[in-house]
């Protein structure tokens, strides 16, 4: 590197000093000065307060050093806010600073006090009693079976409202106690030293999941759901009503997840499932998965199976699976009754007169249409000469009288039937008219009991209609209440657009790992409890959450930290050759499969003469800051006896890229090294390295975070370099085994699932002649379970693509690759340490 200037050795020394007279030590005051902005701030951070030697404690001057970084964006108002707050001791942490900074960012003087220090930690303190308390809880409403979900219940327990400002020591120290009590000690969780060491796959699902799922038990007894009204205590027309209900549930919370099946679900239902689902389940009561079937002009399916498989595969089974379709002679009964009553009318108008007669664009006076005073018997007539297919679409709907003087359009006569020339999947050619979703919704609602309908603040302008109808009918009333939808920046959830999208031929399906349907999520290898991590953290409430994709893809990190295995794994392979060794030296070495989990247990990989590196790792030219390998340098490999020195290296004569690096194995006097790099080793007779035939690494399918504003269209918004294949890679020959494990024991907990599933259900969900999708331990498993760490690398699942033999042989049969088979590799995510590999 070339020499610094004496004028930039001369500030940097100029500021250490003057960080030192803050209260930094030599290291640190030393650390602050080596970026010149944050260095600039912390002076001016010094100056305008008068702390040069003021005695400012060590830790609180850290925490100012923190703030230059953190705060660089701070107006000064701003930033004077949080120096005051942390030499009041208000901020005693760095995390604290950071999320003060980030907070200040986004909210200007003067700010709520409450929420700041609510937001920020300020004040924030728990006993070791109310910890240990919080603590014994989760692990009991959690799936944890053992000491292998040790890293999962601290990190679930450390995003929790709850204990965000805990310490994490005491966090740590708090669970592992728990565990203790609950499992034995540690020691006992290992293989028995006479039984030979052997792999010890995670679980792949149910317990993943559960786990996750438990990680907030106070968003359902907290904020907008711990408000809610107790069952029965929703108003009724009639008490009777009331006590109908309660006698039907027991006073059980009632819940549903009511999809339209014309389409797959997406991360914002995954919103939706986790509220319906996890309330009923935290008040000990039942949740429906109920198909709003009511349009078979759009319905398909494919989109049933996929729905019921998204919902399981998540983690939850509905107590019941229902149909709107269940109901049909009902509703047509009731939308009789509501003629009867003069609260229905059949009208002709066209959709342009009805837009007219509701003050069309200059939004002038409602008027009602001719048809609305229609004598009854004559609607009545009318509705049944639609019901008979005497009308084709358009040209008789069954609208409600409501009120057109209402400020609320979801007033102004709604239609409740209209003529549809389709087969529907379920009652095939019965009907030629369908209920509406404003007219279904709310009465299957009370046809089911449903305690809680819960649903998206979209929905707030339907509740005067959904109340209306059902005191029209004068039946029981479920009571509707309203939460914030869930939006990721970045994506799009249109089912209009994903499917121009396929068209064109940017996306290959509703699967491709690109999209942020769930199927797509799925076959990219996101684990279902981190996705559930990922909901659950975000809490829930009337406001929407427009979520950051950078966030949800930390929350996946944080989940698959703890529970993937690692492997060996290198994206673009450099032969090595050691000189040093012999051509037959063979060193087999066992390795963790986590450093930090050992219930997950070891592999055993080659180390021979020749290896393959990264291409990454090596470059011709060294630098001071440069910790790889290059010519003459000497680098560790990971989990290796010895480092290697590069001594020569071989070219191309046509390109003059590297093709082969000549090493020295440093076996006496090596120092140790400042850096250690991934490998794989050749090796024919064990089958290393085994070599990946695609490794899919996606990136964002848009350019910004809100493809929709692109001109002309959301098209326009599309990253050209949204996909890189390698075709390459190579893993460690342990992956075999591994994969064969992770797969049976995935097949065993999703059969053990939905046996349980089968039996504690109300109604039979096995398959059906007329298309009713069954529940079946396949839509639990896929080749997506397959998931581990490429070392240094990123997170890596296994491609629905894949062929992999071993996968279906019997216990007893080693695994390995057999001819025909075909392994592709998604990346689920990168790895934290990506923006520093090149260092």
């Amino acid at each position: 590197m070339p020499p610094k200037t004496t004028t930039a050795s001369s500030d940097t020394a100029e500021f250490v000093e003057l960080f030192k007279s803050l209260g930094l030590t030599q290291a640190k005051a030393a650390e602050a000065a080596k970026n010149p902005k944050s260095a600039a701030t912390l002076r001016d951070i010094i100056d305008k307060h008068g702390l040069a030697d003021k005695n400012i404690e060590e830790k609180q001057a850290v925490l100012l050093a923190n703030l230059a970084v953190a705060g660089a964006k701070l107006a000064d108002p701003e930033r004077t806010f949080v120096v005051d707050a942390i030499l009041d001791g208000r901020l005693k942490s760095t995390d604290q600073v950071s999320a003060a900074a980030k907070y200040l960012e986004a909210n200007t003087l003067p700010i709520d006090q409450a929420d700041f220090d609510k937001q920020c930690g300020v004040g924030f303190s728990i006993t070791p009693t109310e910890l240990a308390a919080q603590v014994s809880a989760y692990i009991t409403s959690s799936a944890a079976s053992g000491w292998a979900n040790l890293g999962a219940i601290i990190g679930g327990l450390k995003n929790s409202a709850e204990l965000r400002w805990a310490n994490p020591l005491d966090v740590k120290n708090a669970v592992e106690a728990a565990f203790t009590d609950k499992f034995g000690a540690k020691e006992t969780a290992k293989p028995k030293a006479k039984e030979p060491k052997k792999n010890i796959a995670p679980k792949a699902h149910g317990e993943t999941t559960s786990s996750s799922a438990s990680t907030s038990r106070s968003v359902f007894s907290e904020g907008f759901l711990g408000h809610l009204h107790k069952p029965g205590g929703n108003p009724q027309i009639h008490p009777h009503l009331r006590e109908q209900h309660l006698k039907a549930t027991g006073g059980l919370v009632y819940t549903r997840f009511p999809p339209e099946p014309n389409g797959f679900l997406h991360v914002g239902h995954s919103k939706a499932i986790f509220i319906n689902f996890g309330y009923a389940a935290h008040n000990g009561g039942k949740c429906y998965l109920r198909f709003d079937d009511t349009n078979p002009e759009a319905e398909e399916a494919r989109y049933f199976e996929s729905i019921l498989q998204s919902v399981r595969w998540l983690g939850y089974e509905p107590w019941k699976i229902t149909y709107s379709s269940d109901h049909f002679d009902e509703l047509y009964a009731l939308a009789v009754e509501l003629i009867k009553r003069d609260k229905g009318y059949i009208c002709h108008c066209t959709a342009e007169e009805i837009y007219a007669n509701r003050g069309g664009d200059e939004r002038g006076p409602r008027k009602a249409c001719m048809h609305r005073t229609r004598p009854i018997a004559e609607s009545l007539e009318e509705f049944e000469k639609m019901r008979a297919g005497f009308y084709k679409p358009g040209e008789a709907i069954l609208r409600m009288k409501m009120d057109l003087e209402s400020g609320n359009t979801m007033m102004w006569d709604l239609v409740a039937y209209r003529v549809l020339n389709a087969s529907h999947h379920r009652t095939h050619d019965k009907w030629k008219i369908y209920p509406t979703y404003d007219f279904t919704h709310c009465l299957c609602d009370s046809f089911e009991n449903i305690s809680h309908s819960l649903c998206t603040t979209e929905f707030i302008a339907s509740r005067e209609s959904y109340e209306w109808l059902c005191d029209a009918l004068e039946i029981y009333k479920p009571r509707q209440s309203e939460f914030g939808r869930l939006n990721v920046t970045g994506t799009i959830n249109s089912k209009r657009k994903i499917l121009a999208l396929i068209k064109d031929g940017h996306v290959n399906d509703w699967d491709d790992p690109r999209l942020y349907t769930l199927i797509a999520l799925r076959r990219r290898g996101v684990p279902p409890g981190a996705i559930i991590s990922f909901v659950s953290g975000l809490g829930v409430s009337t406001a929407a959450s427009n979520i950051q994709v950078s966030r949800f893809e930390q929350t996946v990190r944080q989940y698959l930290e703890s529970t993937a295995p690692r492997l060996l794994m290198v994206l673009r392979p450099l032969k090595v050759t050691i000189a040093n060794l012999a051509e037959d030296y063979l060193l087999m070495l066992e390795k963790p499969l986590h450093p930090k989990v050992p219930e997950l247990g070891t592999s055993k990989v080659p180390f021979t003469r020749t290896i393959y590196i990264d291409a990454d790792d090596f470059r011709l030219e060294d630098s001071d800051d440069y910790f790889r390998l290059a010519p003459g340098k000497t680098v560790g490999l990971f989990q290796a006896p010895h480092p290697i020195t590069c001594t020569s290296y071989n070219v191309d004569p046509v390109t003059g890229a590297v093709t082969e690096l000549i090493c020295r194995l440093e076996t006496e006097g090596a120092k140790k090294p400042k850096a250690f790099i991934q490998w794989v080793a050749e090796h024919a007779a064990s089958g290393s390295p085994v070599r990946v035939d695609e490794t899919r690494v996606f990136h964002q399918l848009f350019k910004s975070d809100n493809p929709l504003a692109a001109v002309p269209d959301f098209k326009a918004d599309i990253n050209p370099h949204n996909l890189e294949v390698y075709t390459n890679a190579m893993v460690e020959v342990g992956f075999w085994d591994l994969a064969k494990q992770l797969y049976a024991q995935a097949r065993k907990e999703s059969q053990e699932r939905t046996e349980k599933a089968l039996k504690a259900s109300a109604t039979s969900v096995e398959h059906s002649d007329d298309g009713t999708p069954k529940a079946t331990s396949e839509q639990l498993v896929g080749n997506e379970v397959i998931r581990f760490q490429g070392l240094r690398v990123a997170y890596f699942a296994v491609d629905s693509d894949s062929t992999l033999s071993c996968l279906s042989e019997a216990d007893g049969v080693a695994a390995k690759r057999k001819d025909g088979d075909r392994l592709v590799l998604n990346r689920i995510v990168s790895l934290k340490e990506d923006s520093g590999k090149a260092a």
